[in-house]
């Protein structure tokens, strides 16, 4: 079973002198550590994509991609044009993860609002699609035109890119079992899981025709000793998402009031344990968030048993 990790905030740390340099290091400590994948938040200063596939290309052992990139303001055309681009330069250890993005902030920040939501999203993956197989297919929508000006294949660009969406409400996961490869659910736990997010993919998937979807669970994990400070932190951390309606709605599914229950803390034995919970709700395999809670020597802890679990839970 893969497990990989996902950044965010390393990117602000003080001992990042350069961004590129330093997602790089965290990639080679991470195959050091046995992971198997890299995924990094797009935020207003780097750029995922061009992160990632530099990332990939210096570290070859390792997958990468943004997890997740808004598809709002980039049009699929460019969307894809890099992607594939990235693809090219990890030799094919690429993979895409998307999401809708927030209305707020593309409302404040670009002056734009977002489409329809689950329109918007379903004719921006038709678009897309084709885009990263490298077709020149045109797409005509309600919300999106796509009409390629040149061929859109990249050299090198091989296999078709891994295609992963943000999903976790019932009609974006019923668009993105017949469009995507998978969703990447954040905070959601063992029960919304196995009651909601993978019976919804799996059968929209079955229904279109397309292989078994893959369930990216990004989950919040810290290895540590100190199991009531990492929470007091946890619930602290992610009391921002408490109040996000699509958040909020599946955290009410897994019957918590705080993000931060979540948040899955303990010894090696313990978060093992823990993490065995959503394999048998159906996750296919992990992504480790928000590891770096209590510092240092815990992050690298955790890194140490993700990379044991990819062995032990295969």
């Amino acid at each position: 079973m893969r497990f990989g990790i996902a950044l965010s905030t390393f990117a602000s740390a003080p001992e990042t002198t350069n961004v590129v340099d330093r997602a790089i290091d965290i990639g080679r400590l991470a195959v050091d550590s046995g992971l198997d994948s890299l995924w990094l938040g797009q935020l207003a200063s780097y750029d995922a994509i061009s992160l990632a596939a530099t990332v990939g290309r210096e570290v070859p052992a390792l997958w990468v991609g943004p997890s997740v990139v808004p598809i709002h303001p980039r049009h699929p055309i460019l969307l894809a044009s890099a992607a594939k681009t990235a693809q090219a330069a990890t030799r094919g250890r690429f993979q895409l993860g998307v999401g809708l993005g927030s209305a707020r902030i593309l409302a404040d920040g670009f002056g734009i609002e977002l489409p329809p939501p689950i329109r918007g999203l379903r004719e921006y993956l038709s678009a897309l699609r084709p885009l990263l197989a490298g077709k020149d297919e045109p797409y005509v929508g309600e919300t999106v035109t796509s009409r390629p000006f040149t061929p859109t294949a990249v050299a090198g660009a091989q296999p078709e890119i891994p295609l992963l969406v943000a999903a976790m409400g019932p009609q974006a996961l019923r668009v993105t079992g017949e469009l995507a490869d998978g969703t990447i659910p954040y905070l959601a736990g063992p029960r919304a899981l196995a009651e909601h997010i993978v019976p919804a993919i799996t059968t929209a998937a079955e229904r279109a025709g397309r292989p078994a979807p893959r369930v990216i669970a990004m989950v919040p994990v810290v290895v540590t000793d100190r199991p009531d400070e990492a929470r007091l932190r946890a619930i602290e951390q992610l009391a921002f998402f408490e109040s996000i309606p699509s958040y909020r709605k599946v955290l009410d599914l897994e019957g918590v009031q705080r993000a931060g229950e979540l948040f899955v803390i303990g010894d090696e034995e313990s978060v093992a344990t823990q993490l065995r919970r959503y394999v048998d709700a159906g996750a296919t395999e992990f992504s480790l968030t928000a590891t770096d809670l209590l510092g240092q020597a815990a992050e690298r802890r955790t890194w140490q048993l993700g990379g044991e679990l990819s062995r032990a839970f295969s």
